[in-house]
């Protein structure tokens, strides 16, 4: 009875391992079935790889609990707290190490269409007043015809008209603007930002700043005689250089544009100049605006009537960017005003690098901006903006300008100076 029992233990317990067998035999057949069907690799190679990659997952999961734990057990060096001390105290470090951030690809051209509807609308109303001349008929310049001649009018009035226009007719002939803008756009603050600023990552600006026709009601205009020093120029950054300068030579860097600059205005436009040409960034490039600081201050108080600070740089720029324009049928390195906010995107105002001059800054590099455009189409960039301050807080018309970058050649740079000055007479002259 027992070995009955037990033989028959022993069949069930095939049976089952049979069974086992089966459904493994089949269930390893549909997975085959499964994994063909995606055409990517052997059946056997999918499965190898798969393996490898959970070990791979595995182990990489396991290193990067041991990183982290490595990392929150490192205590920073004291490298690493002085340099960030050093940028709390001198925020012109991390400036010096970002110039190379903006985008120098985006210009400041305005559209060209625009631009190609202003000069057709001239040419058009031109048209109109030689014919008017010819046929002796008034237009007016809504297009519609004036009333007849011998309609009556008060006495004086035609002769007066007729001033007015050639007044209006020698203004337009003598102004030189190629394009003008319409004012109306400007008051656009998306088209504003996209044809005339630039603004880096690191900083904000809204309307209530950027308020076109706010900044065209400030009068820029110097209010001092030329008896007195008007115009200050200096270099923060006094060693750069173009692509064919002798390093360290003065006669082919920003500071000979600075004296070609200070010819011109005083020369030809009858200002009066101070060019300084210290150095402040000979030793140590980083803090070059904390040094020129008490420089400047010194400067202004033995000059008080100096109204304009005019800081004169050259560009940074990837190899492959040539930064030229044609000006009066010369290659000319093209300009870019910059102003900083003194706010950063991150912590917001910076009060120990407040600017009381910040909306008289904004608004006059925007007015020698508008200028640029109307006058020299294509010589000037688009304005940047940056989070800082750049000494642009000691007066009211205080100015930042790079003048092309290095891959300029000197002469390039230095043709840039003639309508540089003659932006500057347009927007300073009473």
């Amino acid at each position: 009875m027992g070995k009955a029992l037990i033989r028959k233990r022993k069949r069930k317990g095939k049976y089952r391992q049979w069974l086992i067998g089966g459904l493994s035999v089949l269930f390893v057949f549909v997975c085959y079935q499964n994994i063909a069907s995606l055409g990517n690799a052997p059946v056997m190679g999918q499965v190898v790889n798969y393996v490898r990659e959970e070990i791979a997952v595995s182990a990489w999961k396991n290193c990067m609990m041991a990183m982290l734990c490595e990392q929150k057990e490192t205590s920073p060096t004291l490298e690493s707290y002085l340099l960030q001390k050093m940028e709390g105290f001198y925020p012109v470090c991390a400036f010096s190490e970002t110039l190379a951030e903006y985008d120098t690809q985006i210009e400041s051209d305005l559209n060209q269409n625009m631009m190609a509807e202003n000069r057709k609308e001239t040419q058009d109303k031109k048209q109109e007043k030689d014919d008017a001349q010819e046929t002796g008929e008034s237009i007016k310049t809504d297009g519609s015809e004036e009333e007849p001649k011998d309609t009556v009018v008060a006495e004086g009035t035609i002769g007066q008209e007729k001033k007015e226009q050639q007044t209006a007719a020698e203004t337009s002939k003598s102004d030189g603007r190629v394009v003008e803008i319409p004012r109306e756009k400007l008051n656009d603050f998306d088209f504003l930002i996209q044809n005339f600023y630039q603004v880096d990552r690191t900083t904000t600006i809204d309307g209530n700043e950027l308020n076109a026709q706010q900044m065209l009601a400030k009068d820029m205009k110097l209010q001092s005689g030329n008896e007195n020093v008007q115009i200050l120029i200096y270099h923060t950054h006094s060693q750069e250089g173009y692509a064919d300068s002798t390093p360290g030579d003065a006669g082919s860097s920003v500071v000979a544009l600075g004296e070609r600059l200070t010819q011109l205005l005083t020369e030809q436009y009858g200002f009066h100049v101070l060019h300084h040409t210290g150095e402040y960034d000979v030793a140590d490039r980083d803090n070059a605006y904390s040094y020129a600081g008490p420089a400047l201050e010194q400067i202004l108080a033995e000059n008080p009537s100096i109204e304009v600070v005019i800081d004169l740089h050259r560009d940074g720029v990837p190899d492959n960017i040539h930064l030229v324009s044609e000006v009066n049928g010369k290659q000319t390195a093209q300009i870019m005003f910059f102003n900083g906010l003194s706010r950063t995107t991150k912590n917001g105002n910076i009060a120990y690098l407040a600017n009381p001059n910040l909306a008289d800054n904004l608004a006059f590099s925007f007015q020698l901006k508008l200028a640029a455009e109307e006058y020299y189409p294509g010589f000037s960039r688009a304005t940047y903006l940056k989070g800082y301050r750049y000494n642009l807080h000691y007066r009211p018309k205080s100015l930042l300008v790079e003048v092309g970058a290095q891959t300029n050649t000197f002469e390039e740079a230095l043709n840039a100076m003639e309508p540089l000055a003659d932006v500057l007479h347009r927007v300073l002259a009473p």
